[in-house]
């Protein structure tokens, strides 16, 4: 392989990665738990969006439900936010032609 292709590559690849991160940070998921008790939205970096909370849980008693609900509500839509970023990683890569089970440093 020739230096100034693999160096075009290496452009190519910054500005995708770039428009990867873009990507990533428009991301937004939803993680509930207690049968819809408890939403959350999640961006893509994780960042806490969004928090419903039904009323009918403003109960005295129900306050160490109601505080594993929104730790349940917050775990799910972290995984769909890592399983999100993942999938546009994975199509960033097969673009790119690099040898599987490459890793980038991000």
């Amino acid at each position: 392989m020739d230096f100034l292709k693999m160096m075009k590559q290496a452009k190519e690849m910054q500005e995708q990665m770039g428009s990867l991160q873009e990507e990533i940070a428009d991301i937004e998921v939803e993680g509930s738990a207690g049968g819809g008790m408890v939403t959350l939205t999640l961006g893509g970096k994780g960042e806490l969006k969004n928090l419903k909370i039904d009323p009918s849980m403003f109960k005295e008693d129900d306050v160490e439900i109601l505080e594993d609900l929104i730790i349940a509500a917050h775990t799910e839509a972290k995984a769909k936010a890592e399983m999100a970023m993942q999938e546009k990683t994975q199509d960033l890569m097969s673009g790119l032609g690099l040898p599987a089970g490459m890793k980038l440093p991000f």
